[in-house]
Formats: C-alpha cells, sequence, structure tokens
C-alpha cells in the first residue's frame, strides 16, 4: 500500500497506459482524480472498478486541446482535493507522417495537446502541490522522442519537448518539495499500439533486448515507484521502459 492517504491526478484515465496507472494506484490505496475528455465513456469504465477502488475515484473532465477546458479542470480538482500528491500527465495524442507530408495543423495540433496542454495543466497543479512541500509529478514522453524512426517526426519532437520541460521542471520545482520525472514507454500494447505500422513496430520490438512489446501494467509498475516514496531521491530522469531496445 504505497500510496496510502495520498491524491492522485491522472490524466486519460479510462483506458490504455492510464488505466493501468489509475488501477495500481488505487490497489495501492490512494485517491484518484481521473481525468477524462468524454464523460460517459470515464462513467462505464468506472463501473468495471472493484466497489471498494470505485469509491475513491472523482472524475475531471479534461480536453488538452482547449484551454479554456484545462482551466476548469484545475478549478474543479482544486475544489475536489484540498491536497495533491500526485500528477500522471498521460494522455495525449499520436499521428503519424513523413517530414515532407506533415502538415503545420497537425503539427500544431500534436504540440497543443502533447506540450503546451501540458504545460498549462501542471503550471495550475504545480501551485496548489507547491502549497504542501511535497509531490510528485510523471510525464508520460516515449521512446519516440529519442529514436528517429521515419513518420515520427510531429510526435516525436512533440514528445522530445515535453522530455525537457520535465528537466526544467524539476530544477524549478525542487525548491517546494517536488519531485519530476518522465516515463518513455517503448511499443506498448494500447490503442496507439495498434495505429503504428506493423513493420515499424515490429521492427521496434525485435530491436530490444526482451523481443516483445510493453503491456500496460510494464509502465504502470514504474509510475507506482515515482509516485511513492521508495524514489525520493529521484527527480529530473526520464526512465525508458521499453525492453532494452539499443
Amino acid at each position: 500500500m504505497l500510496l496510502t492517504d495520498k491524491t492522485a491526478i491522472v490524466t486519460g484515465a479510462n483506458r490504455g497506459i492510464g488505466e493501468a496507472i489509475a488501477r495500481i494506484f488505487l490497489a495501492n490505496g490512494a485517491r484518484v482524480i481521473a481525468c477524462v475528455r468524454d464523460a460517459e465513456a470515464a462513467r462505464s469504465w468506472l463501473a468495471t472498478l472493484d466497489p471498494s477502488h470505485a469509491q475513491r475515484v472523482q472524475l475531471a473532465q479534461l480536453d488538452l486541446g482547449d484551454e479554456a477546458s484545462i482551466k476548469a479542470a484545475i478549478k474543479t480538482i482544486a475544489g475536489l482535493a484540498p491536497r495533491i500528491d500526485v500528477l500522471v500527465n498521460n494522455a495525449g495524442t499520436a499521428s503519424g507522417a513523413i517530414m515532407q507530408l506533415t502538415s503545420m495543423a497537425e503539427l500544431r495540433r500534436l504540440f497543443e495537446i502533447n506540450f503546451f496542454g501540458q504545460i498549462l495543466f501542471t503550471q495550475g497543479l504545480a501551485r496548489l502541490m507547491a502549497r504542501n512541500k511535497a509531490g510528485s509529478i510523471i510525464n508520460l514522453s516515449s521512446t519516440a522522442a529519442l529514436i528517429a524512426d521515419p513518420g515520427t517526426l510531429g510526435y516525436g519532437a512533440s514528445k522530445a519537448a515535453f522530455a525537457r520541460a520535465t528537466q526544467s521542471m524539476a530544477t524549478e520545482l525542487g525548491a517546494s518539495g517536488i519531485r519530476v520525472n518522465a516515463i518513455a514507454p517503448g511499443p506498448t500494447r494500447t490503442d496507439m499500439f495498434e495505429q503504428m505500422a506493423p513493420a515499424a513496430r515490429e521492427q521496434l520490438i525485435a530491436s530490444s533486448a526482451l523481443k516483445r512489446a510493453a503491456e500496460p501494467q510494464d509502465i504502470a509498475n514504474v509510475a507506482l515507484f515515482l509516485a511513492s516514496d521508495l524514489s525520493s531521491f529521484v527527480t529530473g530522469q526520464t526512465l525508458r521502459v521499453d525492453g532494452g531496445i539499443v
């Protein structure tokens, strides 16, 4: 029970990696505020939880591509939680195209959701966390930020920017007792995994030491470590969880 009596914010909590993180946090005693874009889908997800876990979940609507939605979500969360211990910036979007076919509109959309929206959301919640002089922020980046495969210009660049921002956040928020780290998953069996070109994802898997794709639980296990006091002296890091892609 590594997170007993702690309150965690998890974005994109009703599917994929976010769902696995929310579930393992609940299993370890946390109260979870699940930030989701589709409230109806979130209520359906809530019904799948163990009743003892579901009673420790509250929902907040969040669209990272909409500044007004982000500000409203921050206000909602402030009203729900007098204390925030953990923030997991998991929600995001992906698309792929080679550089010459990447439109400026799509590039801006990717950065709006994967970078600018994330920063605005974190700015608001970090102010609340700083009041308690403690906390852990976990940003979901990607190995696409580190490996320049064809077709990953927009997505990879947006995730690289977020990983770099993680370092600045860690430097600036350390004085307030807030740790900030990033996780860079490799190919992980989620909806985004299915959107990847089969040849590209199989090439990444083949280049890894463990020769398999990650399960969402593999990423959630690392998020639990970073959220808990087990990682109390870890900040400013990007942990690759990719099965050993070298």
